[in-house]
């Protein structure tokens, strides 16, 4: 079974202070194996390399935007954490449609050589053109949990602006549930013992063909376009509900921030 897919399924936003706010929308989002990414554009019609297309992939949507190895890019930043990590290296994105795309949140899955999860590299990109990421060892490159639960749960501290209706001052709490059949992505952001918004995308398993691209496609047409409008109205009617909007300050001095296991 090849690495790459789709995994289509649903986004949640709940929002719990200072107003409550819920949003909930069906996405899909493909998983790319970076040493496959020569042979997948080969063989499928539908996803195209750097092209416009019904849907494409631009490596310079991603990592240090210079359009160069994805997977030398992930392996390098590993390394400058101390994490070595000399296996395959999976991306969660999703596609451009169109040619127009829009990834608020990309995961990078870096492997050992022996199939081991190494670390998740987080990669956030906010509205105003700007991104930054965040690394987390996973358990097998440091202290494990003492639990047998399949999800991996990390956290890092908020560096990096993303919506203008939250502070600086909170933690991310990420609960994964690394991608097999199903896929679990979970970011809680807190303050102290105060739980301010929790986001959640699920999603179920199929294969990377072109058969199933068209399938996917025709029920998210337009998923790049709705991603970036639902982001706007939902801000819109955050701002109907009386919240204020926070200064934006000056983006982190440094391109990632590390994280720990919890």
């Amino acid at each position: 079974m090849s690495a790459s897919a789709i995994y289509e399924g649903v986004v949640t936003h709940a929002r719990f202070s200072p107003r409550a706010h819920r949003l909930r929308y069906r996405i899909f989002m493909l998983l790319l194996d970076l040493d496959q990414l020569p042979g997948l554009f080969s063989r499928l019609r539908l996803l195209k390399s750097g092209a416009f297309g019904l849907m494409s992939f631009r490596a310079a949507d991603h990592g240090d935007r210079s359009g160069t190895d994805l997977k030398a890019y992930a392996t390098r930043t590993l390394a400058e954490a101390g994490i070595i990590a000399e296996g395959p290296v999976r991306l969660l994105c999703m596609p451009r449609i169109l040619g127009y795309g829009f990834n608020p949140l990309s995961l990078y899955f870096c492997h050992h050589a022996d199939g081991r999860l190494a670390a998740i590299l987080y990669e956030v990109r906010n509205t105003f053109g700007e991104r930054h990421s965040y690394l987390v060892a996973a358990p097998d490159t440091a202290s494990p949990p003492n639990t047998a639960s399949p999800y991996v749960r990390q956290t890092a501290p908020k560096r990096f602006f993303v919506s203008p209706f939250m502070d600086m001052d909170l933690i991310y709490d990420f609960e994964i549930l690394p991608p097999e059949e199903r896929i679990g992505v979970t970011v809680c952001v807190s303050r102290g013992d105060e739980r301010i918004l929790t986001a959640t995308f699920t999603g179920q398993r199929a294969p990377l063909t072109d058969a199933a691209l068209l399938k996917t496609w025709l029920r998210h047409p337009l998923l790049s376009f709705k991603v970036i409008a639902g982001i706007h109205w939902e801000a819109l009617r955050i701002l109907a509900r009386g919240i204020g909007l926070r200064r934006r300050p000056p983006p982190p001095g440094r391109a990632v921030t590390l994280g720990d296991l919890v």
